[in-house]
């Protein structure tokens, strides 16, 4: 069963192929091995619907780096093309530099019904219940909407010694904020360049030491990288060729917030 709760530290790093090539040989070497995504090494791809609200109040509150900071989106790990397909939605915190991630898994016609009329998914299992009572608060108090696809293709591994300790790559990241519906897959505008990849540690306290001294020996700093943060700012910098089609509605998780506000 999918894990539906998160407690961890995440340090993200941007490195160049070259880079990615040198470390995936070396923690293969000390016993790091692929998870049950990709397996056989090969990349599985990732896609994410954020929500903001008109004015991004919840992109431009996180990009300040404040000591609680918190946003929704829904992630799938295939490309939903029928009702019936498995998405997770999931509310993502940050406290004081800890990272809580929890989410609700569901059917496209479930998350779709929750989020535009807030009709929660039946289910007796209680961690569920408790997620979509926090997702249901944050709607309420958040007047947000599908605002911007993010995919990317990813190979990830933990440690044999310690599953506690991951590590992710992250490339070919495509932005878009037009065709806002995850069931049109995965196509955008690249947020890196050919030769960058995103590294991310998911840890639950240190790095271990064997790790630093593969960062040192291959000088790898820690750069703060947030994909959703990045893409905004370079969104602020110029406009997007599609921007008339920007406010597209998502059919998997149309805007509802400002009804739902007014009841």
């Amino acid at each position: 069963m999918a894990k539906l709760t998160f407690k961890r530290r995440e340090k993200k790093l941007l490195i160049s192929r070259q880079q990615y090539v040198n470390v995936i040989k070396k923690i293969s070497e000390h016993g790091m091995v692929y998870d049950s995504h990709c397996a056989d090494g090969n990349l599985y791809t990732i896609y994410n619907l954020y929500f903001d609200d008109d004015s991004n109040s919840v992109i431009r509150r996180s990009i300040s780096h404040p000591k609680f900071k918190e946003k929704l989106r829904v992630r799938a790990y295939s490309v939903p093309t029928c009702d019936d397909d498995t998405v997770y939605v999931e509310i993502k915190r940050k406290v004081c530099g800890t990272v809580v991630k929890r989410r609700a898994c569901m059917s496209v016609s479930q998350a779709r019904e929750f989020l535009r009329n807030g009709t929660r998914p039946d289910t007796n299992k209680y961690i569920t219940n408790k997620v979509l009572d926090e997702i249901e608060y944050y709607l309420k108090c958040n007047p947000v909407q599908p605002k911007l696809v993010l995919s990317y293709d990813r190979v990830a591994f933990f440690d044999s010694a310690d599953s506690n300790f991951r590590v992710t790559f992250d490339q070919n990241i495509l932005t878009r904020r037009y065709d806002l519906d995850l069931s049109k897959g995965a196509y955008g505008d690249k947020l890196l360049d050919d030769d960058e990849v995103l590294m991310e540690l998911k840890i639950s306290n240190a790095i271990p030491k064997w790790f630093s001294d593969i960062l040192a020996d291959e000088k790898i700093y820690i750069s703060g990288f947030s994909k959703y943060g990045n893409e905004y700012k370079r969104y602020r910098g110029h406009d997007y060729l599609h921007v008339k089609d920007r406010h597209l509605t998502a059919i998997t998780m149309p805007p509802a917030a400002a009804d739902r506000q007014q009841s």
